[in-house]
């Protein structure tokens, strides 16, 4: 896995976008296409916000939502629906995008995802690492082995508590316990992982995921078996590591 230090979290987003982008239009020229997976929360601020301004061929660009919290309606300030469609999906010509409908019955909406991604080769996947070191929705210890694209998942208390103290929720109590996501498998299977973690609450988790075993309790460590993984960091995320 590649890793990118960044002096702040403007620098990281306009990397990581820039190379994200970069793979998109390689995939646009080579098969007249490209399919993509994008991912929400704090960490992906800048970088979609840098993504939105590059010069892509959206209308060849087919998008997948990677996760949703089961039940939250999409007026709610934490729908990751209406997150992507104020960022993202309103601002670029994409010729389609598939969002996770969390209000949906949730093994048919995961069966519904399923097939169609099931007809696409995804290109570039744009991910995040939770406090926790979940990827997606993945907490651990997370299911290394469903072949399943996107599953039903139960959030623990870690990934509950930082949805609260990134301001999405007033209380722990208000954040859903199940949420509908993309699996490992599915993520694995993208042909470049372009990961952005900003911020020093991150440190501890890119720690483990660099230097620890590869471990369904490190979800995000997989991503060191991936062979065209891109990693982000600002100075604050990457304070626990060695220069």
């Amino acid at each position: 896995m590649v890793t990118s230090i960044s002096n702040t979290k403007e620098e990281l987003g306009q990397k990581a976008a820039l190379k994200g982008a970069d793979l998109i239009r390689e995939a646009i020229a080579l098969k007249g296409e490209a399919a993509i997976i994008v991912a929400t929360g704090a960490s992906q601020f800048e970088m979609l916000a840098a993504l939105v301004k590059e010069d892509i061929d959206w209308t060849k660009v087919t998008a997948f939502h990677l996760d949703e919290y089961i039940g939250l309606p999409e007026s709610h300030p934490a729908s990751f629906r209406k997150y992507l469609r104020e960022r993202f999906v309103t601002l670029v010509p994409l010729k389609s995008f598939n969002y996770v409908n969390g209000e949906a019955e949730p093994q048919g909406e995961c069966l519904r995802l399923g097939r169609i991604i099931s007809k696409h080769t995804i290109d570039v996947a744009f991910v995040g690492i939770g406090e926790n070191g979940h990827l997606a929705f993945n907490d651990p210890p997370a299911d290394f082995e469903t072949e399943e694209p996107y599953i039903v998942v139960a959030l623990d208390e870690a990934c509950r508590r930082q949805q609260m103290g990134e301001g999405w929720f007033a209380g722990i109590e208000d954040v859903p316990a199940q949420a509908i996501s993309m699996s490992i498998r599915q993520i694995l299977k993208s042909g470049a992982i372009i990961c952005t973690v900003p911020d020093r609450r991150k440190a501890e988790a890119v720690r483990k995921t660099l230097k620890e075993p590869v471990s369904p309790e490190i979800p995000a460590s997989v991503l060191r078996n991936h062979p065209n993984a891109w990693l982000f960091l600002d100075r604050e995320s990457a304070a626990y590591l060695k220069k």
